[in-house]
C-alpha cells in the first residue's frame, strides 16, 4: 500500500483519489465527515472545509491524524502498520519542524515498518524516466491545490538552484470565480464545492485572451464563450451541469425553477491567471515565463535537454487548452535552434503515485527507506541523511 496525501492505492490494480480533509455541513453543523464522507453529505452547499494544510504546508496535526485514523483503520484499508511500508510526499523545502513531527507520528504512533518521505516531483520525474529511458532531464511543472512548482530534475536528483515555485494554485482560482460570480451575479461565497465544481466544468485556457475577450461582449448567438451553467439543488440535482447550446434562452428568462450561472469571461479569464498572475496583482512570473527562467538558471549545454522534455502534473493542467498555450509561450520565449516538447500524462492528478508505485518495486528500494529500526538506533539524523526535501 502506498500513500500520497489524498491518495492511496492497492498494488496493482486500482488507485483512490480521497479528500485529505474534513468536512462539515450546514443542516448537521455537529457531525464531521471525514474525507470520502463526503459523499454521505446529502446537502453540501455552505461546506465547511476543515484542512491540515495551509498554503501547501502540513500545520493542523489533529486533522491529518484524523484523516489518517480513518483511512488506515477498519472503515477503509484496515493496515496492519507493522508489515507495511509508506511512500509519503511533502512540499519541496519543508520545515524541519514539520519533517520531524512527521517522522514521530509516522514511526513511533503508528508505527509503520519503513517510511520513504520524498517530493512528489520526485516521483514525476521517476515515472518520466521510465517511460523514457534515453532522456537525462526533465522539468515538472506540478501545479496543484495550493501552489505551483517548476522543478528541474537529471538524472533523478533536482536541481535546486532552478526550483521555482508560484503561489498560484486551484484554491486560488476557486476563491476568485467565487468574488467575480458573487460581485456580478448571486452570493457564493460560502459555496466552495459548487463553485469548484463550475470551475472543473466550465473553465478553460484561451490561446488568444483578447480575441475571446472580444467574443464574449457580443450579444445572442455571436457570443460562443457564454454558458448557461444550472446550479444543484442538491434534491431534483445532484451535480451541475452546462446547458446545450440550443436549450440556452439568449434574452430573457428560463421559465423552469431552475437556478443558472452565466458565464462568458470567467470561463478563460480565471485560468489566465496561471499565466500572468500579475492580473489581480500576485507580482510573480507566469508559468510559461517561470518555466524559462528556471531553465536559464542551469549550464547552458544542459538547456535543449530540459525544453524538450517538460512535463505537466497537478489537477490545473486539466484545464482545457493548458497544454497547448504552456507549449505556444514557452516556444515564442525559446532560442529557435532548441527543440521544445510539453508532455501532458493521460492523468496528471495521479502521475506522482504511479511514480511512487515503481519505486516500490525497484530492487533499490529497500536502500531509499528509512526503517523503524533505523529510527530507533538513530533518530531523524538517519531520516536527515536518506531523505533529500
Amino acid at each position: 500500500m502506498c500513500l500520497i496525501p489524498c491518495l492511496i492505492g492497492n498494488f496493482p490494480i486500482f488507485s483512490s483519489v480521497i479528500p485529505n480533509c474534513q468536512f462539515r455541513s450546514k443542516t448537521a453543523r455537529l457531525k464531521t465527515f471525514t474525507a470520502n464522507q463526503l459523499d454521505e453529505i446529502k446537502d453540501p452547499s455552505g461546506l465547511f472545509y476543515i484542512l491540515p494544510f495551509q498554503k501547501g504546508y502540513l500545520v493542523n496535526w489533529d486533522v491529518q491524524r484524523q484523516v489518517w485514523d480513518y483511512l488506515f483503520g477498519k472503515e477503509m484499508y484496515q493496515v496492519d502498520f507493522v508489515d507495511t511500508n509508506i511512500i509519503i510526499t511533502e512540499p519541496y523545502f519543508n520545515f524541519s519542524s514539520i519533517q520531524e513531527s512527521m517522522n514521530e507520528i509516522l514511526f513511533e504512533e503508528y508505527q509503520f515498518q519503513a517510511v520513504l518521505r520524498v517530493n512528489a516531483g520526485a516521483l514525476s520525474a521517476h515515472r518520466y524516466f521510465r517511460d523514457n529511458p534515453s532522456e537525462l532531464c526533465c522539468i515538472i511543472v506540478d501545479s496543484g491545490y495550493s501552489f505551483t512548482h517548476i522543478v528541474p530534475y537529471c538524472r533523478s536528483k533536482k536541481k535546486k538552484e532552478a526550483i521555482i515555485r508560484i503561489n498560484v494554485g486551484g484554491k486560488l482560482l476557486t476563491n476568485h470565480l467565487k468574488e467575480i460570480i458573487s460581485y456580478r451575479q448571486l452570493h457564493v461565497m460560502d459555496e466552495t464545492h459548487v463553485i469548484n465544481q463550475v470551475k472543473e466544468d466550465v473553465c478553460y485556457v484561451s490561446q488568444d485572451f483578447y480575441k475571446d475577450m472580444d467574443i464574449a461582449k457580443l450579444k445572442g448567438e455571436e457570443n460562443t464563450v457564454m454558458v448557461d451553467y444550472v446550479l444543484p439543488d442538491f434534491s431534483t440535482i445532484k451535480k451541475g451541469f452546462c446547458k446545450p447550446r440550443e436549450e440556452m434562452v439568449l434574452s430573457g428568462k428560463y421559465k423552469t425553477g431552475e437556478q443558472i450561472l452565466r458565464l462568458t469571461n470567467e470561463r478563460f479569464a480565471v485560468p489566465e491567471i496561471l499565466f500572468h498572475p500579475s492580473d489581480i496583482g500576485i507580482q510573480e512570473m507566469g508559468i510559461p515565463e517561470a518555466i524559462v527562467y528556471s531553465i536559464q538558471n542551469l549550464p547552458e549545454e544542459m538547456q535543449p535537454h530540459f525544453f524538450k522534455n517538460i512535463v505537466l502534473t497537478g489537477g490545473n493542467t486539466l484545464f482545457p487548452g493548458f497544454r497547448d498555450r504552456v507549449y505556444s509561450e514557452v516556444r515564442c520565449l525559446t532560442p529557435t535552434d532548441y527543440d521544445v516538447s510539453v508532455v501532458l500524462p493521460e492523468n496528471p492528478i495521479t502521475y506522482s503515485w504511479e511514480g511512487g508505485k515503481l519505486i516500490s518495486e525497484n530492487d533499490d528500494f529497500e536502500d531509499m527507506i528509512v526503517t523503524r529500526e533505523d529510527y530507533e538506533e538513530h533518530g531523524h539524523n538517519i531520516c536527515e541523511e536518506k531523505f533529500d526535501i
